[in-house]
Order: C-alpha cells, then structure tokens, then sequence
C-alpha cells in the first residue's frame, strides 16, 4: 500500500484529462498551422520582449492594442512574447514564424513587417475568439502576393479622415498592405496643392450627387497625419491624380490647362498640347510626390477617349501632332504618358496607371499596370507578354460598387457581379498563368467607386464582407484556401464588426441585412 499511495495521490490532484485542442479562426488564415494540445494564455498579462530597436514602433503599437482588448501588457509578467529579428529572404519581408509554448511565444521575421503581421495574427485570435488565448503549436507563414490592395474614391462623394482611418485600421488586420486613394476625377480634386489653390477651392466644389456642394478636401497636413497613420499599421498609400482625363475639376480651376471635352464629358482633358500643361501637372506632381514615401504615383491614364474631342481643332495640340509626327489622338495620349513618366523619374517615383497604359510603351523597370477591364483579357495578356508587373483589379469581380447579391439594386452590373464567393475563388477561378506570367503578377485589389454611394453606411455595405474575402484571396496560398474554412470564421469577423458600429451585408442570410435606404 505504502507504494500505491502516493500514485493515488498523484491521480487525485492532478487534471488527467487531454488538454483541448484550439483551432485558428483567423482571416486571411496563415500558411502553414501545426496545432498542439493548449493553450498560450493571456488572462495574466504578458510581456512583449524585444531589444532590436527597429521593433519599438510595432511593440508601441501592440502595447497598445493588447491593452485595449483587456490584455496587460507587464514586463514582469512570466509569460513573454519575445520578438526577433533574423536573416531571411529580402523578398519575404512580410513573413513570419510563431512558436507558441506555454508560457512562452517566439516570433520571428526577417523584417519589422513579418514581425507586425505575426502579432496581428496573435491579436486576432484574442480579438475574433473572445476567449484569452491562442493555440499552441506553430505557424509559418508568408503573403501570396505583395499587393494587396483596396481603393477608395473619393472625387466622387468624399468621406473624410475619420473613415479612411477607420478603413486603414480594417486593412492592416486583415493584412491588407496597399491603400490606393483616388483623390482627384472629373466630380472633385480633393487634395491641397499649394501652388495652385483653387484646384481645392474652386475644383474642390461638388460632388457626383449635387455639383454645388461645398468644397471639401484634405489639407496637406490632413495627408501627412493620414500618410503616418497608414505606416504606423504597414500600409502603403498610393495616390492617384489622374490625367490626362477625368480632368473636369482641375479645369474649372485653372481652365487654361484644358484640353476640351465632349458633349456628354466637357472640359475632360487637360491640353498636352502646352509646354505650361507639362509645368503645371509636373509642379503638382512635385507637392504630391514630397507628401507620399509611396515609391508610386498612379496618373490613371484611362478612358481619354471619353472627351478628347476637341483636340481634333486644337491648334496646339494639332502642331504637337505635326511636330512630333503622332499620327492619332491616342499617340498624343501615349505621349503625354511617357513625358509625365518620364518626371516622375526624375522625381524618383514609378508610374502606376490603369491597363491603357500597356499601349504607351513606357519603362517595364519603372511601371506597374493595373488591369481593370474584366471584358477585355487581351489587355492582361498584353501586359504579361510586354513584361509589365501587374495588379489585377477587374470590374467583376473585385469592382465593389457592383452588386453582390441579385437581390440588390443599388449597384452596377456587367455580364454578372461580385458576390463573397466570386471575390473569394478569385484569382484562380478565372486565370490559369504560366510560371513566368505569374512573377508578374504583383497582387489583387479590391476598388470601391462611389458614384452610387455617398455616406458612410454605404460604403461599409458594399466593402464588407467582401473586402475579408479579398485579404484571404491576396495573402492565403491557392492550396491553402478553403471556402468552407473562412465561412466559418467568417461569422466571428461579422461580430467584430458589428462592435465597431460597421454595417455588412450578410451573405448567409441576405434577409437579416437589407440594402441600406437612400
């Protein structure tokens, strides 16, 4: 008995059962999940532990953000995250490793960015699964593509500065790296150019809903705080100032530069014709380009045809022609793409511009396109086959002022629509590239136009869920992908949202979240 007791005793105070085994429920899901029994538990604090300097930005950050969903974050705590910096692939600065013990996680990365990522996928699981703890086990991970994008419009209706906060913060959870921002069309310029101010307070007048709203815009130290808010969360901001179209703001400003229209499109095009046209954009160029680090600025470059009607009679635009032997309208358009390239060069920027820039033979080394016209494959294929790096963005499915449900009226429709599921399958439910096509492929994006939409209820509707479906699509491995998965945790994601006062539409069951009224 003296030797049986003691075993007894064991049985009696000690939990014999198997610990549980936690599941991820994180979106996008991580590459690569090895799960053990347990837990790594917050509940008593935990100390993130670094000594790299080029970390205490993201600890700063976490510190923070732990603390706000109940985590204490005490250097004296026994339970320690400890952060790390190693060598690694220059081309995987994203990615990340986690070894989760007990009472210890080690988080690895070649760069402060794979190191942010890693503790954004540790916050989400505290944050999505309301309980104090994270798997243990490991995770290894690293994005699909490096553009993972979402645009906003903001010439059509403008949101201000707390939405697009609010929408940089929703990005960076999900991981979501590239926030391009249209700030400039034909309805309203809506950045400050201090060099010509009446491009905000004269162009910055109206709206696509009402022509006589007043002015709206952000101020240069709007984009600078906005531009630090972005980086601090490891989101790069591209922003776009479109010409030589979409130009009817600017023109009502300084009609000088204008090129002409079309009926339907007055005043659409700025003048290549001018030297002073080049001097102007170029000097706006400059003021954008020292308030973005973005190493592109995206000058549009579509739909000229739409109102360049008027440079059949424009006499400097005809001599420009002559002198340069340019044979049609769209030469002078190729033309003016190449010279305001060209200056963006030389303000060591890239060009970014929409899939009609394939045809202008600008710099592959100092260009990306961004392919949009889903009816139009040929385009893509171009781009691939004359070595530009791309971003798919097609209308359908990933234009997300189009309809996402066939019950839905207010939103655009082209031979189809945008459901979750559509964004979700994509890219690989419509392209198959061949290895070399696919190194070209920079990434997806999402685009939210606003002709349709002006408040900010209507673009939580139509940018969510699908914009969670988008950031799985970028950053989860084709292989790794799976659409019963991230339906399931789907569901806690709606909840998170629904604690940040965001409408979504609900894609399981339409009837519980109807179309917002106008």
């Amino acid at each position: 008995m003296k030797r049986i007791f003691p075993f007894l005793l064991l049985i009696a105070f000690c939990n014999c059962q198997p610990e549980a085994t936690q599941t991820w429920i994180v979106t996008p899901y991580p590459n690569a999940v090895t799960v053990a029994p347990g837990g790594f538990d917050f509940s008593q604090g935990v100390h993130l532990e670094s000594a790299d300097p080029n970390l205490e930005g993201v600890v700063s950050f976490f510190q923070k953000r732990m603390e706000e969903i109940g985590v204490n974050v005490d250097n004296e705590s026994r339970k320690k995250i400890h952060l790390e910096l190693a060598a690694g692939d220059e081309k995987k600065q994203e990615a990340y490793a986690l070894k989760i013990g007990k009472t210890r996680i080690q988080l690895t990365a070649s760069h402060p960015k794979g190191i942010f990522y890693g503790m954004m996928t540790l916050w989400q699981q505290l944050r999505l699964s309301k309980n104090m703890s994270v798997p243990r086990g490991f995770v290894e991970d690293v994005p699909r593509y490096g553009h993972r994008g979402f645009m906003l419009d903001e010439s059509r209706h403008f949101f201000g500065k707390e939405k697009v906060k609010q929408l940089i913060d929703l990005m960076a959870v999900l991981k979501l790296n590239t926030f391009h921002w249209h700030l400039t069309d034909s309805p309203g310029w809506r950045i400050e150019i201090k060099a010509y101010p009446k491009l905000t307070t004269v162009g910055g007048i109206g709206n696509h809903t009402n022509p006589d709203a007043p002015a709206r815009f952000y101020t240069q130290e709007d984009i600078k705080e906005i531009v630090a808010y972005a980086a601090e969360r490891q989101v790069e901001i591209i922003p776009e100032i479109d010409m030589p179209g979409h130009a009817t703001a600017a023109n009502r400003a300084y009609p000088e530069f204008s090129g002409g229209g079309s009926e339907k499109h007055p005043e659409f095009t700025f003048d290549p014709g001018k030297e002073g046209t080049y001097h102007y954009l170029t000097t706006i160029l400059e003021e954008v380009a020292s308030l973005f680090p973005s190493e592109y600025i995206h000058l549009g470059g579509d739909e000229v045809h739409f109102g360049n009607e008027k440079w059949k009679t424009n006499d400097s635009i005809q001599a420009l022609m002559r002198r340069e032997q340019l044979s049609t309208l769209v030469d002078v358009e190729h033309y003016f793409i190449r010279r305001m390239a060209d200056q963006l060069t030389q303000m060591d920027k890239k060009l970014a511009g929409w899939d009609e820039i394939v045809e202008s033979d600008v710099s592959k080394q100092g260009s990306v396109v961004y392919w949009w016209r889903h009816d139009k494959g040929d385009q893509l294929q171009k781009s691939l086959d004359k070595g530009y790096a791309t971003v798919l963005c097609p209308r359908v499915p990933l234009y997300f002022d189009f309809v996402q449900h066939d019950s839905h009226e207010n939103g655009r429709r082209w031979d189809g629509f945008g459901t979750l599921e559509d964004v979700y399958a994509y890219p690989e439910s419509t392209h198959k590239f061949t290895e070399a096509e696919a190194k070209l492929i920079e990434g997806i994006q999402g685009n939210l136009w606003t002709e349709r939409f002006d408040s900010d209820i209507w673009v939580d509707y139509m940018t969510f869920p699908r914009m969670v479906a988008l950031a799985e699509s970028a950053w989860t491995s084709k292989d790794n992908k799976n659409l019963e998965r991230f339906n399931t945790n789907l569901l806690p994601f709606h909840n998170f949202l629904e604690s940040l006062g965001i409408g979504y539409f609900n894609s399981f069951d339409p009837t519980l979240t109807p179309e917002p009224e106008h």
